[in-house]
Protein backbone atom coordinates (compact mmCIF):
# COMPACT_ATOMS: atom_id res chain seq x y z
CA UNK A 1 0.00 0.00 0.00
CA UNK A 2 1.61 3.11 -1.01
CA UNK A 3 0.82 5.36 2.22
CA UNK A 4 2.15 2.89 4.22
CA UNK A 5 5.49 1.82 1.46
CA UNK A 6 6.33 5.11 -0.20
CA UNK A 7 8.09 7.80 1.31
CA UNK A 8 5.19 10.69 0.02
CA UNK A 9 2.31 8.18 1.52
CA UNK A 10 4.27 8.33 5.04
CA UNK A 11 4.24 12.37 4.61
CA UNK A 12 0.89 12.25 3.70
CA UNK A 13 -0.46 10.10 7.11
CA UNK A 14 2.37 12.49 8.72
CA UNK A 15 0.15 15.46 7.45
CA UNK A 16 -3.35 14.22 8.25
CA UNK A 17 -2.44 12.96 11.80
CA UNK A 18 -0.72 16.06 12.53
CA UNK A 19 -3.79 18.15 11.69
CA UNK A 20 -6.04 15.85 13.12
CA UNK A 21 -4.07 16.69 16.30
CA UNK A 22 -3.82 20.19 16.15
CA UNK A 23 -7.98 20.37 15.93
CA UNK A 24 -7.49 18.50 18.98
CA UNK A 25 -5.03 20.82 20.84
CA UNK A 26 -7.02 24.14 19.99
CA UNK A 27 -10.06 22.08 21.76
CA UNK A 28 -7.63 21.08 24.26
CA UNK A 29 -6.72 25.32 24.56
CA UNK A 30 -10.24 26.70 24.72
CA UNK A 31 -11.11 23.52 27.30
CA UNK A 32 -8.62 24.67 29.79
CA UNK A 33 -8.89 28.47 29.21
CA UNK A 34 -12.33 28.00 30.97
CA UNK A 35 -10.55 27.20 33.88
CA UNK A 36 -9.38 30.92 34.05
CA UNK A 37 -12.79 31.86 34.97
CA UNK A 38 -14.94 28.90 36.22
CA UNK A 39 -13.67 26.11 38.28
CA UNK A 40 -17.37 24.52 38.33
CA UNK A 41 -17.73 24.76 34.53
CA UNK A 42 -14.26 23.02 34.06
CA UNK A 43 -14.82 20.30 36.45
CA UNK A 44 -18.48 20.12 34.45
CA UNK A 45 -16.21 19.35 30.68
CA UNK A 46 -13.93 17.26 32.88
CA UNK A 47 -16.72 15.21 34.41
CA UNK A 48 -18.52 15.01 30.58
CA UNK A 49 -15.11 13.76 29.64
CA UNK A 50 -14.68 11.61 32.00
CA UNK A 51 -14.52 7.68 31.64
CA UNK A 52 -17.60 7.54 29.10
CA UNK A 53 -17.71 5.64 26.14
CA UNK A 54 -17.27 8.01 23.90
CA UNK A 55 -14.35 9.62 25.50
CA UNK A 56 -12.44 6.63 26.16
CA UNK A 57 -13.09 6.01 22.10
CA UNK A 58 -11.82 9.40 21.43
CA UNK A 59 -8.83 9.00 23.55
CA UNK A 60 -8.20 5.72 21.79
CA UNK A 61 -8.21 7.38 18.54
CA UNK A 62 -6.31 10.20 19.51
CA UNK A 63 -3.29 8.03 20.66
CA UNK A 64 -3.42 6.24 16.90
CA UNK A 65 -2.34 9.47 15.71
CA UNK A 66 -0.28 10.39 18.29
CA UNK A 67 1.67 6.86 17.60
CA UNK A 68 0.81 7.19 13.79
CA UNK A 69 2.59 10.44 13.60
CA UNK A 70 5.84 10.17 15.56
CA UNK A 71 6.45 6.75 14.04
CA UNK A 72 5.87 7.95 10.52
CA UNK A 73 8.20 10.85 11.76
CA UNK A 74 10.99 8.80 12.84
CA UNK A 75 11.31 6.69 9.89
CA UNK A 76 11.24 9.32 7.74
CA UNK A 77 13.82 10.80 9.72
CA UNK A 78 16.26 7.73 9.68
CA UNK A 79 15.37 7.25 5.55
CA UNK A 80 16.37 11.10 5.16
CA UNK A 81 19.68 10.31 6.94
CA UNK A 82 20.71 7.24 5.07
CA UNK A 83 19.72 8.56 1.68
CA UNK A 84 22.26 11.52 2.63
CA UNK A 85 24.72 9.00 3.69
CA UNK A 86 28.27 10.39 4.84
CA UNK A 87 27.38 14.12 3.14
CA UNK A 88 25.27 14.74 6.24
CA UNK A 89 28.62 14.74 8.31
CA UNK A 90 30.07 17.46 5.86
CA UNK A 91 30.61 20.91 7.06
CA UNK A 92 27.97 23.12 5.04
CA UNK A 93 26.66 26.56 5.94
CA UNK A 94 22.82 26.08 6.83
CA UNK A 95 20.64 26.75 4.06
CA UNK A 96 19.69 30.50 4.08
CA UNK A 97 15.94 29.84 3.53
CA UNK A 98 15.33 26.93 5.90
CA UNK A 99 13.98 27.34 9.29
CA UNK A 100 15.33 26.61 12.32
CA UNK A 101 12.49 24.39 13.01
CA UNK A 102 13.12 22.42 10.42
CA UNK A 103 16.36 21.33 10.35
CA UNK A 104 15.77 20.11 14.34
CA UNK A 105 12.37 18.74 14.24
CA UNK A 106 13.51 15.24 15.86
CA UNK A 107 15.02 16.84 18.83
CA UNK A 108 11.63 19.02 19.17
CA UNK A 109 9.72 16.14 18.69
CA UNK A 110 11.49 14.23 21.30
CA UNK A 111 10.94 17.19 23.96
CA UNK A 112 7.00 17.23 22.61
CA UNK A 113 7.26 13.30 23.75
CA UNK A 114 8.91 13.73 26.74
CA UNK A 115 6.42 16.53 27.71
CA UNK A 116 3.09 14.50 26.88
CA UNK A 117 4.32 11.75 28.47
CA UNK A 118 4.65 14.44 31.85
CA UNK A 119 1.18 15.63 30.98
CA UNK A 120 -0.35 12.23 30.90
CA UNK A 121 1.23 11.41 34.29
CA UNK A 122 -0.28 14.81 35.94
CA UNK A 123 -3.63 14.72 34.40
CA UNK A 124 -4.81 11.80 31.88
CA UNK A 125 -3.34 8.90 34.53
CA UNK A 126 -4.72 10.91 37.87
CA UNK A 127 -7.98 11.69 36.13
CA UNK A 128 -9.74 9.11 33.57
CA UNK A 129 -7.19 6.22 34.24
CA UNK A 130 -8.12 6.61 37.98
CA UNK A 131 -11.69 6.55 37.07
CA UNK A 132 -11.54 3.61 35.04
CA UNK A 133 -9.22 1.59 37.72
CA UNK A 134 -10.10 2.97 40.74
CA UNK A 135 -13.44 2.48 43.13
CA UNK A 136 -16.37 5.27 43.40
CA UNK A 137 -14.85 7.61 45.80
CA UNK A 138 -11.47 7.70 43.83
CA UNK A 139 -13.83 8.33 40.51
CA UNK A 140 -15.27 11.81 42.66
CA UNK A 141 -12.04 12.71 43.36
CA UNK A 142 -10.38 12.47 39.27
CA UNK A 143 -13.37 14.34 37.99
CA UNK A 144 -11.90 17.87 40.68
CA UNK A 145 -9.96 18.76 37.77
CA UNK A 146 -9.54 22.33 38.84
CA UNK A 147 -7.59 20.39 41.70
CA UNK A 148 -5.02 18.79 39.38
CA UNK A 149 -4.11 21.92 38.04
CA UNK A 150 -3.60 24.35 40.97
CA UNK A 151 -1.26 21.16 42.62
CA UNK A 152 0.35 21.21 39.22
CA UNK A 153 0.97 25.01 38.48
CA UNK A 154 1.65 25.20 42.14
CA UNK A 155 5.03 23.70 41.45
CA UNK A 156 7.65 26.06 40.01
CA UNK A 157 9.51 23.00 38.71
CA UNK A 158 5.91 21.86 36.86
CA UNK A 159 5.20 24.96 35.53
CA UNK A 160 8.61 25.79 34.22
CA UNK A 161 8.61 22.37 32.40
CA UNK A 162 5.24 22.79 31.19
CA UNK A 163 6.36 26.21 29.46
CA UNK A 164 9.76 24.55 27.75
CA UNK A 165 7.45 22.19 26.33
CA UNK A 166 5.24 24.44 25.29
CA UNK A 167 7.67 26.84 23.69
CA UNK A 168 9.00 23.46 22.04
CA UNK A 169 5.80 22.73 20.70
CA UNK A 170 5.03 26.25 19.26
CA UNK A 171 8.41 25.68 17.01
CA UNK A 172 7.19 22.10 16.27
CA UNK A 173 3.85 23.51 15.14
CA UNK A 174 4.48 26.42 12.84
CA UNK A 175 6.61 24.55 10.83
CA UNK A 176 4.22 21.41 10.78
CA UNK A 177 1.02 23.33 9.80
CA UNK A 178 2.31 25.06 6.92
CA UNK A 179 4.38 22.10 5.89
CA UNK A 180 1.14 19.57 6.22
CA UNK A 181 -0.95 21.85 4.06
CA UNK A 182 2.28 21.84 1.50
CA UNK A 183 2.02 18.03 1.54
CA UNK A 184 -1.51 18.15 1.04
CA UNK A 185 -1.35 19.99 -2.42
CA UNK A 186 -2.60 23.43 -0.64
CA UNK A 187 0.86 25.09 -1.85
CA UNK A 188 0.32 27.45 -4.70
CA UNK A 189 2.90 30.67 -5.29
CA UNK A 190 -0.09 32.58 -3.78
CA UNK A 191 -1.35 30.88 -0.50
CA UNK A 192 2.24 29.58 0.38
CA UNK A 193 3.38 32.38 2.39
CA UNK A 194 -0.39 32.96 3.45
CA UNK A 195 -0.58 29.79 4.64
CA UNK A 196 3.01 30.00 6.25
CA UNK A 197 1.53 33.24 8.18
CA UNK A 198 -2.18 31.84 9.03
CA UNK A 199 -0.28 28.55 10.63
CA UNK A 200 2.08 30.78 12.49
CA UNK A 201 -1.21 33.52 13.98
CA UNK A 202 -3.26 30.13 14.78
CA UNK A 203 -0.38 28.30 16.22
CA UNK A 204 0.94 31.38 18.54
CA UNK A 205 -2.94 31.93 19.28
CA UNK A 206 -3.42 28.16 20.68
CA UNK A 207 -0.42 27.83 22.86
CA UNK A 208 -0.29 31.74 24.31
CA UNK A 209 -3.85 29.56 25.66
CA UNK A 210 -2.04 26.98 27.24
CA UNK A 211 0.58 29.19 28.48
CA UNK A 212 -1.92 31.16 29.82
CA UNK A 213 -3.21 28.77 32.40
CA UNK A 214 0.08 27.28 33.54
CA UNK A 215 1.43 31.21 34.14
CA UNK A 216 -1.96 32.13 36.17
CA UNK A 217 -1.90 29.11 38.44
CA UNK A 218 1.34 29.50 38.79
CA UNK A 219 1.16 32.95 40.34
CA UNK A 220 -2.16 32.56 41.85
CA UNK A 221 -3.34 28.94 42.19
CA UNK A 222 -6.29 30.17 44.23
CA UNK A 223 -7.75 32.57 42.15
CA UNK A 224 -10.26 31.02 40.74
CA UNK A 225 -13.10 30.21 42.54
Amino acid sequence: MWLTNSSIGKKVLMSVTGVALILFLTFHACMNLVALFSGDSYNEICAFLGANWYAVAATAVLAALVVLHFVYAFVLTIQNRKARGASRYAVTDKPEKVEWASQNMLVLGIIVILGLLLHLYNFWYNMMFTELAYDEVAAIDAKDGMKFIRETFACPVYSILYIVWLVALWFHLSHGFWSALQTLGLNGKTWFCRWRTIGNIYVSVVILMFIAVVVAFALCPTCIA
